[in-house]
């Protein structure tokens, strides 16, 4: 058996009225929240009850769908009513210099100034919001430092890559200009060794001293009779031969007293040139 058709009218029991409002509300936020879904309409409801609460739904926001409403309400009322629209403009100017103001004023709360008419309530919302402004702050910083981080690191390790291929290209060069240096003057080391063979073993031995009389025998054996010849001549003249008689002593010692000075004189520059002349005859041996 079928549900009886319902008369659309005022309940007037109050129990029944309330379990009725309930039930059709609920059912009316869903059928707005499904259409919003299923037809992806920006759907605006506004419930106030017998007992005035307040049951609302949007499916954006109901501030931007009440403004939506307005504009378009107004618009609809200046395409039936041309001479209505300098009152339009009138309005809307007048909202943007009050959301100007509004906008003024709180940037001049949020740098500090013109607190004196909020409450604590007020200072407390700023506070926070100044927090959350500062914590966004940070937050973005701290991402754009990570991604610049990131990118130098990038660099960094490509730079490295760069550097490391560089090193293998100086190295494969050097052994190539090694090869070519080994082979240019191997060929022409091989050319020579042909004929003088460079590569033979070398023994290297040092050998005596020649001796300097074997060079020069004439020389030392004239050297040596002049040597004794002058010693023989100074032997001579220092000690000549005096007569034992006191008579012809005295008689010699007058007839040679000069010569015998002079004797002596040249007999001491003829040993210093003897000796003088021994000692480089020492050496040249």
């Amino acid at each position: 058996m079928g549900r009886g058709k319902i008369v659309i009218r005022k309940i007037d029991n109050l129990t029944s009225r309330q379990v009725t409002f309930s039930k059709r509300r609920n059912g009316l936020l869903k059928k707005a929240r499904e259409l919003s879904i299923l037809c992806d309409a920006e759907v605006g409801l506004i419930i106030f009850s017998s007992t005035s609460k307040l049951y609302e739904f949007a499916s954006t926001s109901m501030k931007t769908v009440i403004e939506r409403y307005n504009k378009l309400k107004d618009e609809h009322y200046l395409s039936l009513n041309p001479n209505s629209e300098i009152k339009f403009w009138q309005r809307e100017t007048e909202t943007l210099r009050q959301q100007l103001h509004y906008l003024q004023e709180c940037h001049r709360q949020l740098m500090g100034e013109n607190l004196s008419g909020l409450s604590v309530k007020d200072l407390h919302n700023l506070e926070n919001q100044l927090e959350m402004s500062l914590k966004n702050v940070r937050t973005k910083k701290e991402q754009i430092m990570t991604e610049e981080i990131k990118e130098l690191k990038l660099k960094c390790n490509l730079v490295q890559r760069d550097n490391i291929e560089l090193h293998k290209k100086m190295n494969f060069l050097s052994e190539e200009n090694a090869e070519l240096h080994n082979k240019f003057y191997g060929s022409i080391a091989n050319g020579i060794n042909d004929e003088y063979n460079l590569h033979a073993p070398i023994n290297l031995e040092l050998s005596q001293p020649l001796n300097q009389e074997n060079r020069t025998p004439n020389a030392t054996k004239l050297v040596s009779t002049a040597l004794d010849t002058i010693q023989e001549t100074v032997s001579g003249l220092v000690t000549p031969k005096i007569p034992c008689n006191s008579d012809k002593m005295s008689a010699y010692m007058q007839q040679h007293h000069k010569p015998l000075d002079l004797c002596l004189m040249s007999t001491s520059k003829m040993n210093q040139n003897f000796m003088s002349i021994r000692n480089y005859v020492k050496l040249y041996k």
